[in-house]
């Protein structure tokens, strides 16, 4: 039986513990035309740092591969599915598909995950605005008849849509939620899934990660608590799927597995994790650009791969997405001023390897 075909206790266990999971780019060459080849070299730097599972076809991956004429879609989750069947690895990573649009597209979309076995369907209420709640609710009770789902709170600035406490609650309660990613970047919306989570009946069966790339390590670190129903209810957001740890994700894994041993050897937090938590922030303003309501996250994301070999440019399928002035001098200064948190050695150790194997 494929990994889609049944969420048993061992994903479970393995995401509620906490795992790195990217949010997979899109490698296009110069005619801004699929890159074969480095799309599958990304893939295999990402196994080979150690990232628990992969989320592809996600706001990363560029929601236009759906367009016609485009008709990248099935090619991108094709590739990843294939290269992690190929790595042969122990411990199979888990596999997410994003999923978008109107409720007939989502479901031909979740289709398509399944055919790829991929283990869960990452389901947002982007370039949904006008829909009510009820309907995204209803939406993603139909995509649970075909995969797993992953709920993800988009934030308003690349296309999601603010939801109301209520909205989580519900969502919560839907058996098919296996887990909900928070990425609204935003404290108080964030602490709303958070609460809705902890007071829905399932708060034992749907992990929590952060996609908040912003606040990565106080998300990671930080125990929840709320009384209901009269008793102290605990939840913790388990690990990262984050668009942040498409770069230097070795050390991202390195972090996630130090702020794993705090979590379970409990104690004082270390201050160098908070160190290096703003740290990491400070990065991820240079990388995603809110200096200019995120214009550049992409090709961001896509000038450090460039500069680490992975990538031959920073093309989007959008002509119009580029960096914003000033953006390369802000990954210059955080290059220089984090050496520390960058993997560029571990990628030149292999980079010849992934983009020939």
């Amino acid at each position: 039986m494929g990994q889609s075909e049944a969420w048993s206790s061992v994903l479970h266990s393995r995401l509620e513990r906490g795992m790195v999971i990217p949010a997979h780019p899109l490698a296009l060459d110069a005619n801004r035309k699929l890159d074969e080849r480095r799309q599958r070299a990304l893939t295999r730097y990402y196994l080979a740092a150690g990232a628990g599972g992969l989320a592809v076809a996600v706001h990363s991956t560029q929601f236009e591969i759906r367009n016609p004429g485009v008709d990248l879609l099935e090619p991108v989750l094709r590739l990843a599915a294939e290269e992690i069947d190929a790595a042969k690895l122990d411990q199979l990573p888990i596999k997410i598909a994003g999923i978008c649009g109107p409720t007939d597209q989502a479901l031909r979309e979740a289709e398509l995950a399944v055919k790829y076995d991929y283990d869960l369907g990452l389901v947002s209420a982007g370039g949904l605005q006008d829909w009510s709640e009820s309907q995204l609710l209803k939406r993603v009770e139909e995509i649970t008849a075909i995969i797993p789902v992953f709920g993800f709170y988009l934030q308003p600035a690349v296309g999601g849509k603010a939801l109301s406490y209520s909205f989580w609650r519900e969502l919560a309660e839907i058996p098919g939620v296996k887990a909900i990613k928070l990425a609204p970047f935003n404290r108080y919306q964030s602490l709303d899934v958070v609460r809705a989570v902890c007071s829905s009946s399932r708060r034992d069966e749907v992990v929590l990660y952060t996609g908040n790339d912003d606040n990565i390590v106080p998300d990671l670190l930080t125990t929840y608590q709320f009384e209901v129903e009269g008793r102290q209810v605990t939840k913790r957001i388990s690990g990262g799927l984050l668009g942040h740890w498409a770069v230097w994700t070795q050390k991202a894994v390195q972090l996630l597995q130090a702020i794993i041993e705090q979590r379970e050897h409990g104690g004082v937090i270390s201050e160098s994790l908070l160190t290096q938590g703003i740290q990491i922030t400070d990065a991820n303003a240079a990388f995603f650009d809110p200096a200019h309501a995120f214009h550049g996250c992409i090709p961001g994301i896509h000038e450090v791969l460039r500069r680490q070999g992975l990538l031959e440019g920073r093309w989007c399928l959008d002509p119009n997405e580029e960096l914003s002035p000033g953006q390369k001098e802000e990954i210059d200064r955080v290059y220089e001023a984090y050496p520390e948190l960058n993997d560029d050695a571990f990628i030149a150790a292999h980079l010849d390897a992934w983009l020939t194997a």
